[in-house]
């Protein structure tokens, strides 16, 4: 069984009820029992179940058929398994096949082997599992959306992209903050094409790919002669991106001497290459990057204050991580299937959704360029024309992370409570990993310990 089910059970003898209970949950089903169809309809209106074991004749008004339609109606992924007295066989209906009966998974015959009902109940629940999922994931494709790149359906990753389109047309410095892999880069060049610079040069700079030596010249340029090795003038990126824009990714891995000369950049617009006192203007429009804590940074005395206002004027755009936008996964695995299938010249046709299931439940370190990693190498080892679980890598077949069926209820807990919760919550999710955990927090390493003693969980 993949997952957890919950299983309906609906019987007027409570005894029975009990047993057939106890036998579906040594199996791991979540059961619930109710006797009579009056209780069985209320109970599905609170709680939509998996799968309905229900009586065909039950006492009172409602009968195993009207509580079929009932749960048909609630959902029609959900199936139902009615039992029948030996020697009752119910009405075969039109020859359409209109009958309700006609919509049961199946009939079982009374007194029920229990392995038998084990086996539907399995069965039955694969089933609905598989027809819901498979209607969430073409609900979300219907409801998806791309801009620029950047693919979605959640409100989430909605919400950033409006922010984005406001503040692109804008003259000022952006600051993205978001893990690694969440697509820092592709939001640059989205901020670029949708400002008044688009069509003009759009260069990066990766900080913390540049030995510190170097990154003065790669930013400024520099002049012949300025140090060895340096046999001709070289522009530096901040000319060659002149009437464009300059993406500064990882801004905070950049030292503290090259912080103040940007920073005079910022303000003033003069560029002085290594090795020349030549003062020389261009136009450039900055985007810079992060996956650090910049205030944080700031506080340890390891970024510049006043840096760190410049570029969070008008407040960073936040990328969200992959595990804070789980509902754009099945978005994300069918464009990277398309682009697989186009670019490694695969033929993988779609997803089980028992292996989809696995994606969205794993908690994704890597964000989105992990999971384009996996996917591809899934569509490239893949022995069907379907990505199996079988496909899946050994670190995500076995994952035993899960995502929460819905949000804990928090009223009249305190806001201490709560990030208290929340942040052995995440503890947990990464194994105990501060490092990691104080990263998909959004909070340094220093501050997450402060947090730890001070909540008692040192």
């Amino acid at each position: 069984m993949i997952d957890t089910a919950f299983v309906l059970i609906v019987q007027d003898d409570a005894d029975e009820g009990a047993a057939l209970a106890e036998t579906l949950t040594r199996s791991k089903y979540a059961c619930h029992v109710v006797h009579g169809g009056d209780r069985a309809v209320e109970s599905i209106r609170h709680r939509v179940p998996d799968v309905v074991v229900a009586d065909y004749e039950l006492d009172g008004d409602v009968s195993g058929t009207d509580v079929l339609e009932a749960a048909k109606r609630a959902s029609p992924d959900t199936e139902v398994i009615l039992l029948t007295p030996k020697g009752l066989k119910p009405p075969a209906g039109d020859n359409g096949g209109t009958a309700p009966e006609s919509q049961a998974y199946d009939l079982l015959v009374k007194p029920i082997d229990a392995s038998l009902l084990l086996d539907k109940v399995s069965r039955a629940a694969q089933q609905s599992t598989a027809a819901r999922d498979a209607r969430r994931l073409r609900e979300q494709v219907a409801q998806a959306f791309e801009f620029c790149g950047i693919v979605g359906s959640s409100d989430t990753i909605r919400r950033e992209i409006r922010r984005l389109q406001k503040i692109a047309k804008s003259k000022s410095t952006i600051l993205i903050v978001g893990e690694t892999g969440t697509g820092k880069e592709l939001f640059a060049q989205a901020i670029h094409q949708n400002s008044h610079r688009s069509g003009k040069p759009f260069k990066v700079l990766n900080c913390a790919a540049v030995s510190s030596t170097l990154l003065e010249s790669e930013l400024f340029g520099h002049v012949k002669g300025a140090f060895t090795g340096a046999i001709m003038d070289r522009k530096g990126l901040i000319q060659a991106a002149d009437g464009g824009t300059l993406f500064l990714d990882e801004i905070g891995d950049m030292p503290s001497d090259m912080q103040a000369k940007l920073l005079r950049t910022l303000d003033t617009g003069e560029v002085l290459s290594v090795g020349t006192n030549d003062v020389r203007y261009f136009d450039v429009r900055f985007v810079a990057a992060t996956n650090h804590d910049l205030s944080e940074l700031v506080q340890q005395g390891q970024f510049r204050e006043d840096l760190f206002y410049r570029l969070h004027a008008h407040g960073a755009l936040r990328i969200p991580s992959l595990r804070e936008r789980r509902e754009d996964i099945p978005v994300l695995v069918e464009r990277f299937v398309e682009q697989a299938n186009r670019e490694q010249e695969t033929e993988i046709e779609g997803i089980s959704s028992e292996a989809l299931r696995k994606l969205v439940q794993y908690a994704w370190p890597g964000n989105v360029r992990e999971l384009r990693n996996v996917i591809f190498r899934m569509c490239i080892e893949a022995e069907g024309p379907r990505l199996e679980v079988a496909d899946l890598p050994d670190t995500l077949r076995s994952s035993t992370d899960i995502v929460p069926a819905g949000l804990p209820d928090l009223a009249g807990m305190t806001m201490a409570d709560v990030e208290r919760r929340h942040i052995m919550n995440t503890l947990r999710m990464f194994g105990g990993n501060r490092e990691k955990s104080a990263k998909a927090l959004g909070i340094g390493a220093r501050t997450l310990y402060r947090k730890l003693r001070d909540y008692g969980l040192k």
